[in-house]
């Protein structure tokens, strides 16, 4: 009989063997990692136990806005991305899930705008996501987000310590947009980015090989290197390499749209201020998202 000394000390032991591996994959994360579950035996968020998020998964208990993830099939000019979400809100919290699948002719992009949604109380920390514009003024809106479960919550710690996997949400602009200009409250703002149609559909064309790789293959979200902004950084550069250089500012999504500004990248109106500016979305008598003109709404 091992005895409760010698249960615990076992139990620890297991622990201690798990964090090991645990910090084989993760690095300096694990340190923090290690201290907390193997002193205490807790599990570091609801639902999921450092044995479970040791490795990127695509089999969680999502949330329902979560659950199913896009994907594109391209045959030569032709794309069709499966699984465009298109929730219908009530309240931020209170929403039904949609789906539905759209085919476009890859020539037919003709424009990129960058989005950026400042934080509350934290200027200098925001979302930024992409929109992509066809020659008929539609839009596809792509967020690249922390995937998450049943009963969790967003947590900027939690992303550094890669307890949430990287998703990438191919929307709707009346769900993208809508959640965050209407039922957040958050100030958005559209930047048309200065692009040539070539450039929009590599670029395009670069996000959508990256949204299969990651139906195939999950990665975690971390708060500081795989997020939204290094996500659209990393396309930048694929397409034109060194185009976004290395700026300690790229750290702080807040500063995103000043530092697209200051590298020539947005279509600008005389000055950043006044960039910034025409950029705001208003939302001003348009109550209803639903409808087929609300990409050109937000735009006027």
């Amino acid at each position: 009989m091992l005895g409760s000394w010698g249960v615990q000390w076992y139990s620890r032991h297991s622990r201690l063997d798990v964090c090991a591996r645990y910090a084989k994959h993760s690095g300096w994360r694990a340190c923090v990692v290690m201290v907390l579950w193997f002193l205490t035996g807790c599990q570091l968020s609801e639902g999921n136990r450092l044995q479970s998020v040791m490795y990127p998964s695509n089999n969680r208990d999502w949330r329902p806005d979560a659950v199913v993830l896009a994907t594109a099939e391209i045959d030569l000019n032709e794309v069709t991305i499966r699984n465009v979400r298109n929730c219908s809100y009530v309240s931020k919290d209170v929403f039904v899930v949609d789906h539905y699948d759209k085919k476009l002719n890859l020539e037919s992009i003709s424009s990129v705008d960058f989005i950026v949604v400042p934080f509350r109380g934290s200027s200098n920390l925001a979302h930024t996501m992409l929109s992509f514009g066809t020659d008929d003024g539609q839009h596809i809106a792509v967020s690249v987000e922390a995937r998450l479960e049943k009963g969790e919550s967003y947590s900027a710690v939690l992303g550094a310590l890669r307890q949430f996997e990287l998703m990438y949400v191919v929307g709707d602009e009346r769900d993208l947009i809508h959640l965050r200009a209407k039922h957040r409250n958050d100030d958005v703002y559209i930047y048309p980015i200065r692009t040539s149609r070539h450039q929009a559909q590599a670029l395009f064309m670069d996000v959508m090989q990256r949204v299969n790789q990651l139906e195939g293959k999950p990665e975690f979200y971390d708060t500081f290197t795989n997020n939204c902004t290094s996500s659209i950084i990393g396309h930048v550069n694929q397409l034109v390499p060194g185009k976004v250089p290395f700026d300690i500012r790229n750290f702080l999504p807040g500063l995103s749209d000043r530092i697209a500004y200051d590298l020539g990248l947005l279509q600008d109106a005389g000055s950043f201020e006044e960039t910034r500016r025409r950029a705001l979305v208003s939302l001003d008598g348009h109550p209803v998202h639903t409808t087929e003109d609300y990409s050109d709404y937000i735009r006027r």
